[in-house]
């Protein structure tokens, strides 16, 4: 009782003590970034296990390029929580028949709240200002999206009562989405790729003031695409300049994002490195193709650190850019332990 006590205690004081979402990231990332991984690497009984299989010492990492990034695939098989705080939420990954979701066990939905919001005002200012349309529905039929979580507070905020889900009636968006176009309202249309597809299939556009935002997948409803294929579609058919896109994952708190041309930024509290496909504890320098490993600062109940399958590049302006996925074959070094 007593050590529970203390580690809770630790957990809320290390809250208090920092402040991701202020941070000016050309020189307090780092700092922030160790405290955190130190804070992790003592409290994440997944990850200082992972760390302990690997015979890293704690105390000797002095640069985010040390840091060992707990694989992804963890999140399947393990509990990763950094601290005995109630379970507020848990998310849930998509998930295909036969094989195993991905859970995320979050503490503290608030910090999820305060992440997802500032890191949209970031990159396109206040929410409220925007009518917010979600064609999302391989998400909608399910449940444990945090997506959905994500997408439902933007409309919740949204002061047009437009703002909505869209499910199967692609005749009323398509109508919402030419009427607001010309009255020239601030929207965002926020959809997954299948689905986005589906409407330019139906109606074509010629929208001069909508941000058309894919969130990535095919969820088995169409043949993959790649980027340039699917945006060249989409700018088609919706008559934009640029489809935007949304990088996030279950297992992250964080999004980064792209308005064009496939290239991704960062929130300031989050950060792209690509390791080396045969040794997961190398990182590769800016331009060299790799698995993306992401630090995720607003990940502080789980893990910040996390080995992804996704496959991309880092430039030196700190953007990124995401060539594609790994698959099981070709995950080498990343699986170091097992954990019964």
């Amino acid at each position: 009782m007593r050590k529970f006590t203390l580690l809770l205690w630790g957990f809320r004081i290390f809250m208090k003590k920092i402040n991701i979402f202020n941070l000016h990231p050309d020189n307090e990332f780092e700092k922030m970034a160790l405290e955190i991984f130190q804070f992790q690497a003592e409290n994440n009984l997944v990850y200082k296990a992972f760390l302990g299989h690997l015979k890293i010492d704690i105390h000797s990492v002095k640069k985010i390029e040390e840091i060992p990034f707990l694989p992804i695939q963890f999140f399947k098989s393990h509990k990763v929580v950094s601290s005995d705080e109630t379970i507020q939420r848990t998310f849930l990954s998509s998930g295909t028949t036969g094989n195993e979701q991905s859970k995320h066990f979050v503490t503290d939905l608030s910090v999820y709240q305060e992440s997802f919001t500032k890191g949209f005002e970031h990159f396109y200012g206040a929410v409220e200002d925007y009518t917010i349309l979600a064609l999302l529905p391989s998400y909608l039929e399910r449940e444990g999206s945090s997506l959905i979580y994500m997408a439902n507070d933007f409309i919740q905020k949204s002061k047009n009562k437009k703002s909505g889900f869209y499910l199967n009636n692609l005749e009323e968006l398509a109508q919402n989405l030419e009427e607001l176009d010309k009255n020239n309202e601030k929207v965002l249309l926020i959809g997954v790729s299948f689905a986005l597809l589906d409407l330019v299939e139906k109606h074509k556009f010629k929208l001069k003031n909508i941000i058309v935002m894919e969130t990535g997948g095919m969820k088995g409803r169409r043949k993959e695409l790649i980027r340039e294929e699917l945006h060249q579609i989409l700018r088609e058919g919706f008559g934009v300049e640029n489809i935007h896109s949304e990088y996030g994952m279950t297992e992250l708190l964080s999004q980064a994002y792209s308005k064009g041309n496939g290239i991704f930024e960062c929130p300031p509290w989050m950060k792209i490195l690509t390791r080396d496909a045969e040794d997961a504890l190398t990182i590769l320098p800016e331009g060299k193709s790799g698995g993306i490993n992401v630090i995720d600062l607003a990940n502080i109940n789980a893990c910040s650190f996390i080995a992804t399958q996704d496959l991309g590049k880092t430039y030196p302006n700190g953007t990124f850019e995401v060539i594609g996925r790994f698959d099981n074959s070709d995950i080498r070094g990343c699986n170091l332990m097992l954990m019964t």
